[in-house]
């Protein structure tokens, strides 16, 4: 059975009516780990709040007897919605301008009304805008598997209950999702104080068109990537060695050196900095290897960029971790 089926999200099959489920309750209880599952299936805050005010639907259908353990039947049911919408997504990528980039969250502020603790997101590099990118090339079922069995470390025998799967096909998909990811991973640094100096350094080099610099803190094969959606000047395309990449960020740094304005944020448990420059914001991140930069990731499209900028016009309250 194909887990994107929507039927497949309904109530068990033999369900009868009865005392009726208290969705709020149960989904307010379990929201923080739901959350997490579905921005790191979907790579989007606004489709991971979709997928739960969904959840929260289809259970108010269901009698609360039914339900031994709604943890277990919540995760079932956002994981299929949110396979859901990654298809959709998938399936209207090419209608997208330019370079397809995950939403940024702030992480670090507390109390985080939905998401997971802070503490977990720095041990999990599933949710680093680095690796959810990394995540895109997977197919919807290896996504789902690997995301269950390595952010929640949940057991092949559950997995295969939540997407209709034979256990052992879902170790396969695990398999073949981590070997995929190993091909091409960047791993933020374990010290998050060097991953941010060289994030300082980086952005510092650029404002002063300091080719040289550059060059130094870049990876030969680093690759950068700048998402507007079309709805803002941005490359369209991945922009590959470390020459172009120094050559690109200090064109349109040093353009506007005297306004640049630089502000450092915690980004998906990693260091990040929200640039402000007269033709608009955008959030930057880095993936470090070896102590150089190895990947670079420009969010400008304003649409991804509401809950990272929330925090930095006068509120502290965090606008939701993963």
């Amino acid at each position: 059975m194909e887990p994107h089926r929507r039927d497949d999200a309904q109530a068990p099959a033999g369900h009868v009516s009865g005392p009726s489920l208290d969705a709020a309750d149960d989904l307010s209880a379990h929201r923080t780990m739901l959350f997490g599952l579905a921005y790191r299936l979907t790579g989007s805050a606004h489709d991971a709040e979709d997928v739960l005010q969904d959840a929260y639907l289809r259970m108010r259908q269901v009698d609360r007897a039914v339900v031994l353990e709604p943890q277990r039947y919540l995760t079932r049911v956002v994981t299929r919605l949110a396979l859901d919408v990654l298809r959709a997504r998938q399936a209207r990528r090419e209608t997208y301008v330019g370079p397809w980039l995950p939403e940024p969250l702030p992480t670090g502020h507390a109390p985080a009304p939905v998401g997971l603790p802070e503490e977990i997101a720095v041990r999990d590099d599933t949710l680093s805008i680095a690796v959810l990118h990394l995540m895109e090339r997977l197919s919807a079922p290896e996504r789902a598997v690997y995301v269950l069995r390595t952010a929640f470390g949940l057991p092949y025998a559950e997995i295969a209950e939540v997407l209709d799967r034979e256990p052992a096909h879902c170790r396969q998909l695990h398999h073949r999702a981590a070997a995929a990811l190993a091909a091409d991973r960047r791993r933020y640094p374990a010290d998050r104080r060097e991953h941010a100096r060289l994030l300082d350094a980086f952005v510092a080099a650029a404002r002063d068109a300091d080719l040289d610099t550059l060059r130094r803190l870049l990876r030969a094969d680093v690759s950068a990537w700048s998402d507007g959606g079309g709805r803002v000047n941005s490359a369209r395309r991945e922009i590959r060695g470390a020459d172009k990449v120094a050559r690109f960020f200090a064109a349109i740094y040093s353009r506007d050196r005297g306004a640049l304005d630089a502000r450092p944020v915690a980004i998906n448990g990693g260091a990040g900095v929200i640039v402000s420059r007269p033709r608009g914001a955008h959030a930057l991140t880095l993936a470090v290897t070896d102590g150089s930069v190895s990947g670079i990731y420009l969010i400008s499209n304003p649409v991804k960029l509401t809950r990272l900028m929330t925090p930095l016009r006068g509120t502290r309250q965090d606008a939701g971790t993963a």
